[in-house]
């Protein structure tokens, strides 16, 4: 089977002949060449350089990072701009709106190869309200030449997931407000909060229907999901109707959704399971995360894909090869309690990655990776 076909079947709940192998390697990439890492625009082609990148190690395509896929446009009495600083070291986000106007930058962190946030949009009831009507209005157009183009470029090298973006919740967390404001915010102003999540889920649903009407195969949705952050109690307070509701218009459209869950795991595996997304996305373990390959398969069952398996930290240079192996084998451990289960970095494979690491998880995989 081709490593498309593989990952294919166990969205479908059959057995391929080896766990599908699959990394996001975008950040790593960027990084070791020293290319632009700009959340200020999007790819418009393919990267064709980190496709083929994959082809040659042998590793699983899935995750356009700056691919977009749709258009998306805001109403005539919003104006929605992203400004990046003279020197390239800062960009804003701003909308202005009837009610004021909003904006947050991030700052580059050479360091850490990533945008540091610098400043929160949302700091009042009022800037909360602009948010709301900034968001609510949005129209959405699907590009399916665009999408189309990166599936060609994949081809038989994996698949290509569509990034949803976030929920009313997640744009409040990581994108305008933080957790502390937020988490004042609900408590402070918990009616204003409520109405802003209905105004941006309500729109966000018509993005769903847009997907679920297009040639699409994979939505990847989620809020950077940790159960500290949004326990199940917090959840089903301001996400798991929306999420539900998404989840069931793709499915009924044929489609698979992959849940985004990079932070801890306790409760947020069954919580998300709850919705019926087909897929926990970038599950990580121990050492960084706070259960064991075991743990996470027995909070999710048999039926729920876990895609993830070897924590960041253990890409480093300071982590001996025997221990990298180790977490690798340990995550296809599982294959023997469900062929649900994709071989993958717990989120991302960090900048300062050991590059041998990339092909040693390859040959475990197909060594001790087949059914």
């Amino acid at each position: 089977m081709t490593l498309k076909e593989r990952i294919q079947s166990v969205y479908k709940g059959e057995i391929p002949d080896v766990v599908p192998y699959m990394l996001d390697l975008s950040h790593w990439y960027y990084h070791r060449h020293q290319k632009p890492w700009d959340l200020s625009q999007t790819y418009g082609l393919p990267e064709q350089d980190l496709i083929d990148y994959h082809k040659e190690k042998g590793v699983g395509y899935y995750v356009p990072n700056l691919g977009l896929f749709f258009k998306i446009s805001y109403s005539p009495d919003t104006r929605a701009e992203v400004v990046k600083s003279e020197d390239g070291q800062a960009i804003t986000w701003s909308f202005e709106t009837p009610l004021g106007k909003i904006e947050r930058t991030r700052e580059w962190e050479p360091e850490t190869y990533s945008w540091g946030i610098r400043q929160w949009g949302v700091k009042s009831e009022q800037h909360l309200r602009i948010l709301g009507y900034a968001l609510a209005d949005r129209t959405y157009q699907f590009l399916p030449e665009k999408y189309q183009a990166w599936v060609d470029s994949i081809g038989e090298t994996g698949v290509c997931y569509v990034v949803f973006g976030y929920s009313g919740m997640g744009n409040l967390l990581s994108l305008w407000m933080g957790i502390e404001g937020t988490m004042y915010a609900v408590y402070d102003w918990p009616e204003t909060v409520h109405e802003v999540m209905d105004q941006i889920n309500n729109n966000s649903l018509r993005l769903i229907d847009q997907l679920a009407q297009s040639p699409v195969e994979f939505i990847c949705m989620g809020d950077n999901f940790s159960s500290d952050v949004q326990p199940p109690h917090f959840f089903d307070r301001w996400s798991r109707k929306f999420y539900t509701e998404a989840i069931r218009r793709l499915h009924n459209a044929g489609k698979f959704v992959a849940v985004h869950i990079d932070g801890k795991l306790t409760g947020a595996i069954n919580m998300i399971k709850e919705t019926d997304a087909d897929c926990a996305d970038a599950v990580t373990p121990k050492p960084m995360g706070d259960l064991t390959p075991q743990q996470c398969r027995d909070e999710a069952g048999p039926d729920f894909i876990l895609s993830g398996g070897v924590s960041p930290d253990l890409w480093l240079p300071n982590v001996s090869n025997a221990d990298f192996k180790q977490a690798v084998l340990d995550w296809l451990e599982l294959k023997k309690q469900s062929p649900r289960l994709i071989a993958n970095a717990g989120d991302q494979v960090p900048p300062g990655a050991l590059e041998e690491r990339i092909e040693l998880m390859r040959d475990l995989v197909e060594q001790y990776g087949k059914y």
